[in-house]
This record gives structure tokens, C-alpha cells and sequence, in this order.
């Protein structure tokens, strides 16, 4: 058992649980991004990398709004995990034209630092019903991020795939999220081991 004074990854904060709606909301938009993505051809590093941008600035959003959501360090990882990706998507938006690699290396970084994260928060919950669901996309992000750091021929589609499947994987991310925080206001908090 957690000691009181120790919260597990996904405590109970008294704001937390009720604000499941909007994380179904923020899985909702991802998603319908990632459609988007999807559909339209973009053929140019300064599009890509201003969509990149745009996903970043977002995801920064989400782990910004995450806080209210957990207690203790988890309050510290998600602040610092909505920094780190502040910081890269201000980048993408200040240096557009940059070379195919180098948006491929700050995707890469990207995919593997929220990869690296998801896993370790599904380790440490997997107390929680869907815990697998946060391990699986925690690997798939990593092993795009390492496909991400290959020569990938300077194809611009590869960015865009990349772009939406990352795009699609916060989506189902935080549509699980959700329905975990309306379980737990109606069941309470797990308790952790």
C-alpha cells in the first residue's frame, strides 16, 4: 500500500476526477488531428515543421492541464514533461525551414522523452485497469523515434506519418486517461502496491 502521504501516479486530487470530460475532449481533439494530418499532403519543411510546432504546443497544453489531475512528483514530471515539449515546439515555429533531419531528430527527441514517460507511468499504475494501453503506446512512440533517427531517404511523407501517429497515440492516451479519472470519482483512487 502507498503510504498517505505518498500519492500514487494517478491520485485523486480533489479537482482531478471531475475533470474527466476534458480529457475526453483534448482525445477527441488529437484525434480529429490526426485525421487531418492524415488527409492532407504536406510537401514542404516549413509546413511540417510548423504542424510539428502545433502538436508540441499542444501535447505542452495537455500535460500543463494533467496537473490538476495528480498528486506529489507527478506534479513535478508533468510540468517538466510540458516544458520540455513547449520548448521544442517553439523551436519548430521559430526555425521552419530546417533541414528534414534536424525535424527528424526533434521528433525522435520528442517521441522518445513521452514514449519513455508512458511506459514508466504504465509500470508504476498497473493497478489500474487499462495500464496495458499506456505501455503499448509507449513503445510504439519509442520505436518511432528511433525510425525517426534513420535515413529515411528525405521523404516528407514519412514526417507527416510520423506527425499523425503521434497525434493518434496522445488521442487514445487521453481518451484512457478520461475514463480513468471517471472511474476513480465514482470508485475512488486505486491503491497502489
Amino acid at each position: 500500500m502507498v503510504a498517505e502521504d505518498e500519492p500514487g501516479p494517478i491520485a485523486a486530487a480533489d479537482v482531478g476526477p471531475s475533470l474527466w470530460w476534458l480529457f475526453l475532449i483534448f482525445g477527441a481533439c488529437w484525434l480529429i488531428f490526426a485525421l487531418i494530418v492524415f488527409r492532407f499532403d504536406y510537401t514542404t519543411v516549413n509546413s511540417i515543421s510548423i504542424l510539428f510546432g502545433a502538436v508540441c504546443i499542444s501535447a505542452a497544453v495537455v500535460e500543463f492541464f494533467s496537473v490538476a489531475a495528480v498528486a506529489g512528483w507527478w506534479r513535478l514530471l508533468h510540468v517538466l514533461l510540458g516544458l520540455a515539449f513547449l520548448v521544442v515546439g517553439i523551436v519548430a515555429f521559430i526555425h521552419p525551414g530546417n533541414t528534414f533531419e534536424a525535424l527528424a531528430a526533434v521528433f525522435a527527441f520528442f517521441l522518445l522523452l513521452h514514449g519513455v514517460y508512458d511506459i514508466g507511468v504504465a509500470i508504476v499504475a498497473r493497478e489500474l485497469e487499462l495500464w496495458w494501453v499506456g505501455l503499448v503506446t509507449g513503445v510504439i512512440q519509442i520505436l518511432l523515434a528511433f525510425w525517426a533517427t534513420g535515413d529515411f531517404g528525405h521523404k516528407a511523407i514519412l514526417l507527416v506519418i510520423w506527425v499523425g501517429a503521434s497525434a493518434l497515440l496522445a488521442g487514445i492516451r487521453q481518451i484512457v486517461f478520461a475514463f480513468q479519472l471517471r472511474g476513480m470519482s465514482k470508485h475512488g483512487p486505486p491503491q497502489f502496491a
